[in-house]
């Protein structure tokens, strides 16, 4: 068996007794709110400590630069994140330092829709320093009726107008704004699988951690919201640092509907992004491999041009306690993956349920699953040796589609502390028909005050 961490188990425990013990201190026992803070400040913390592992599984390959390791594996992911907001005027400002370590299992390759949305393509198995957002929000009201905000992560409590256009701009996620789902969004409170949580082919900006900087604008009128935003891309391809000035960029725009049926409400979103970037063409780079004798590399043949691509996100309540997802997206097959995982073509889609059932409100289930696809340009590239963001064996002698199915429970331990068990199969990890299926059981503790 491989352990791919060595984080401290007293180390964890002793964290999470300590968020346990400050929620007198400034947080409502039921609520979890900073009541106890001026309206112009907000203010929360949460910890959360995965452990995924996945037995030994049947390879009729060996394991290649970018595969999921066929041997039994252990890994482990934490993170701590402080939530400072405050109001200065008309102006709102979030801070979110954060302490992280660990990678997913084989250091967060190996896996195109990947298995747990806790896991960064970078990272240490010491414990490190990020401040993955800091980034200002200004709402203009437009008028229609007034509607309470609720004190919350990265949110002040207060009342704006049903209209208004939201302004925000700095440093933070654009799966922050854009395809945001109440099912499936939040790897900390639900799904884990990247292709279930977001858009599998939404090639967003971001560094090596997903997180970027830029500016969105949303209008909110009535049962709409259109949003649009600009956001630097990375240096290179799922680079740790960013470009400099936005000489490379991305642009975002997102239609929101909502509707109710039968009395239940849905959203349905409509989003299309295209990437302004130095990014290389799949068959260029076979034929440069080809007449050089050296595997094809992307960027060996990378110029600037445009990537477009986009999806459909829709919610849908069924029942006071049932809910559905569904997702679908697609990009330009001919051009390499950017900055989030190699993916051209994705369906998902899923149900959650809460726990009034059986007594237990705080409790969740979920049930979902996923089909990722490449190109034939990007197949030619993989069997061809060439790697991706996340997946490359070195070879693919049979492609296939990735199929993933994901279910969890996450269950309340007291308010703000939950634990959650999620199983995932998956089905041709990175696209080989030859390699798998993988069993992936996973532990996630979550704290919140």
């Amino acid at each position: 068996m491989v352990s791919q961490s060595n984080a401290n188990p007293f180390r964890i425990v002793a964290l999470m007794a300590a968020l346990a013990a400050a929620t007198p201190a400034w947080a409502d026992d039921d609520a979890q709110s900073s009541s106890s803070l001026p309206d112009w400040v907000s203010l929360h913390i949460q910890g959360t400590v995965t452990n995924q592992e996945h037995p030994a599984f049947h390879s009729a390959i060996p394991d290649g630069p970018e595969s999921m390791k066929s041997e039994q594996q252990s890994a482990e992911t934490t993170d701590v994140t402080l939530y400072l907001g405050v109001r200065l005027g008309g102006l709102e400002v979030y801070f979110n330092p954060e302490q992280e370590e660990g990678f997913g299992p084989s250091g967060t390759f190996g896996i195109a829709g990947y298995t747990t949305g806790e896991a960064y393509k970078v990272g240490q198995y010491a414990p490190y320093y990020r401040t993955p957002r800091l980034f200002g929000r200004y709402v203009v009201d437009l008028g229609g009726e007034a509607q309470t905000v609720e004190d919350g992560l990265n949110q002040l409590a207060g009342t704006h107008d049903a209209d208004n256009l939201t302004v925000t701009f700095g440093k933070f996620s654009v799966v922050d704004i854009f395809d945001n789902n109440a099912y499936a969004h939040d790897p900390k409170n639900d799904f884990l699988n990247w292709s279930i949580i977001e858009l599998g082919a939404f090639d967003y900006a971001a560094e090596s951690w997903g997180y970027t900087y830029g500016a969105t604008a949303e209008w909110n009128q009535d049962w709409w919201t259109l949003r649009g935003g600009v956001f630097d891309m990375s240096r290179v391809p799922n680079d740790k640092y960013l470009d400099r000035g936005f000489g490379q960029y991305q642009a975002v725009a997102e239609a929101e509907e909502r509707h109710e049926i039968l009395g239940n409400p849905g959203k349905v979103r409509a989003l299309f992004f295209l990437t302004s970037a130095k990014q290389g063409s799949y068959m260029d780079a076979v034929a440069l491999g080809q007449i050089s004798g050296e595997t094809p590399d992307a960027q060996l043949v990378a110029h600037h041009q445009m990537r477009p691509g986009g999806g459909i996100n829709a919610e849908q309540q069924i029942l006071p306690d049932l809910g559905a997802f569904f997702r679908v997206s697609a990009n330009d097959g001919a051009i390499e993956e950017y900055d989030f995982t190699d993916i051209n073509r994705s369906l998902s889609g899923g149900l959650s349920l809460t726990g009034q059932r059986w007594d237990r409100p705080a409790d969740a289930i979920g049930l979902g699953a996923a089909a990722n696809a490449i190109s034939k340009q990007a197949r030619a590239y993989f069997a061809a040796g060439g790697l991706g963001g996340l997946v490359g064996d070195g070879q693919l002698p049979s492609y296939a589609a990735e199929r993933i199915v994901e279910t969890y429970y996450k269950a309340e331990v007291v308010p703000g502390i939950s634990v959650a068990f999620d199983y995932q199969r998956v089905v041709s990890p990175g696209y080989d028909a030859v390699r798998g299926p993988i069993n992936f059981f996973t532990v996630r503790l979550h704290a919140f005050y």
